[in-house]
């Protein structure tokens, strides 16, 4: 065959497949933008979002505003908080010290931090406060945490008195329990062992060399380019998220980023940039696990199902929450998949998003979202009261297009009790423990409830078997020992 023949009909083949390859990306990214547009007409989602295909960026966008008052609109280089998300840069930090032989996993805490005193100081080491298994109390579980303390500035050293004292919740290895107060000693450890703050670390180790110029610890009084704004839900509309000191969430939950500077922490993470293949394993390998939770260090390792009939897909991945911002960095590593999603608009089932998205990359039905019934109902409970409230709950229940949510439920209850709707709250709480019969927390805030209305052995009771699903419920624990009703 003529050279030049064969070299065309090699151009022509390969331009079919650049083609091919291209239609898929935009037919992909066409329902992923559908996707997503009905998740923000139905107010579930406010933020920057990024998708990758076998490690390639198929999608990235921003819905809605990051600014509301000043109608700044979202866009993939804008800059939200992270949360939780925080966690897996911690772990890595502590896996880079490791590495280098200035930390050891298995030694405990006093090792490293000699003033540290309290029960936990001989008995709790490195891999269990990087798995969550330490025993600690979480410090932002503490009964009046938000109402006196998030507002004050602390150092690590200081802040890390409000708990050290605090009694073990169970033996240190002994089951998993999500705990901040783990990682913010980790943070503490990271500085006393390399002499230098938290954040310097992290940008020397992590966000110079990975050239991730949008992401770092967020300083309230730093003049900060493109940060988004923080919202929360109130009802049909939102407002402000309430302020946080960011020195307490520290490496528990302190940092910013986009979905671009993520997507280069991704794919540093494959290309072993950051740490070795050795660590990355231990990082990305369950070490400890607790019913359907399996936790690596720093990042939940769980299984997706995609569709109905094909099997599930390995899905590394975690959330974060934080006032006025909620996360996700979901990684499929069978096929370099990514979806980050990053909102400013408080809570949503974002890993329902991640579900649907990664649905789409793989060609399998996905579930369009539906409109809130919580956030529908909230403004007739609030403004005609229980029997509108009510009639309007059960009109929407039968509507198809509506969808019931334990969470948004239990917030639109402590709105309803923050606007003196004591009575209206309680119906909302008790539509919540119909419904969710499974979860200790739906019978907490019922409690609640009934104690704010004086109906004591109500309050009691349901506090009670809230007690009874979660032992560890500290909440229910200190209201009834406040009833004097242990």
């Amino acid at each position: 065959m003529n050279t030049y023949i064969a070299l065309r009909r090699f151009a022509l083949l390969m331009g079919a497949f650049f083609c091919l390859t291209t239609l898929f990306a935009q037919g992909k990214a066409q329902q992923i933008e559908n996707l997503l547009k009905k998740y923000h007409e139905y107010g579930l989602f406010n933020g920057s979002v990024l998708v990758a295909h076998e490690g390639e960026v198929v999608y990235a966008d921003g819905l809605g505003m990051a600014n509301m008052e000043y109608d700044i609109p979202n866009e993939p280089n804008t800059k939200h908080r992270l949360g939780s998300i925080t966690k897996q840069f911690t772990a890595a930090l502590i896996l880079q010290l490791v590495e280098q032989g200035k930390l050891k996993l298995h030694k405990p805490i006093s090792t490293y931090l000699p003033d540290y005193k309290g029960p936990a100081a001989d008995k709790v080491t490195i891999h269990h406060l990087l798995n969550h298994s330490s025993g600690i109390p979480s410090y932002t579980s503490f009964p009046g945490f938000f109402e006196e303390h998030s507002r004050d500035p602390y150092s690590p050293k200081d802040f890390v008195k409000k708990f050290a004292d605090s009694t073990l919740q169970f033996t240190p290895g002994e089951k998993f329990l999500y705990n901040n107060s783990g990682y913010f000693l980790l943070g503490h450890i990271i500085e006393e062992v390399t002499g230098k703050t938290y954040e310097q670390v992290l940008q020397e180790n992590i966000l110079d060399p990975l050239n991730m110029k949008n992401t770092g610890y967020d300083h309230h009084a730093t003049i900060l380019k493109n940060r988004a704004s923080g919202y929360e839900k109130n009802g049909e509309g939102y407002v402000n998220a309430p302020y946080l000191d960011m020195s307490l969430p520290y490496a528990a939950g302190s940092l910013y980023s986009t979905v671009e500077d993520l997507y280069k922490w991704d794919r540093a993470l494959h290309n072993n940039e950051i740490l070795s293949e050795s660590s990355k394993e231990l990082m990305f390998t369950p070490q400890i696990t607790q019913g359907t939770t399996h936790y690596g260090y720093g990042w939940m390792i769980n299984k997706l199902p995609v569709g109905e009939t094909k099997d599930s897909v390995d899905v590394i991945a975690h959330g974060g929450g934080i006032n006025g911002f909620n996360t996700l960095i979901a990684r499929f590593p069978q096929d370099e998949d990514l979806v980050v999603l990053l909102n400013n608009t408080g809570g949503t089932k974002l890993q329902d998003m991640a579900m649907s998205i990664n649905n789409i990359l793989h060609d399998v039905d996905y579930e369009m979202p539906k409109r809130s019934l919580a956030m529908a109902v909230f403004p007739v409970f609030r403004e005609q009261g229980v029997t509108a409230g009510l009639e309007k709950y059960k009109t929407l229940k039968a509507d198809e297009s509506y969808a019931l949510n334990e969470a948004e439920m239990n917030r639109i209850g402590y709105g309803l009790l923050q606007n003196d709707k004591v009575k209206e709250a309680i119906e909302v709480f008790k539509i919540n423990v119909e419904e969710f019969p499974e979860s200790w927390n739906v019978y907490d805030s019922l409690g609640e409830a009934y104690m704010v209305a004086g109906e004591k052995d109500k309050a009691v009771k349901y506090y009670k078997k809230s007690i009874e699903m979660n032992p560890d419920n500290e909440n229910g624990i200190k209201m009834l020992q406040q009833m004097d009703a242990q």
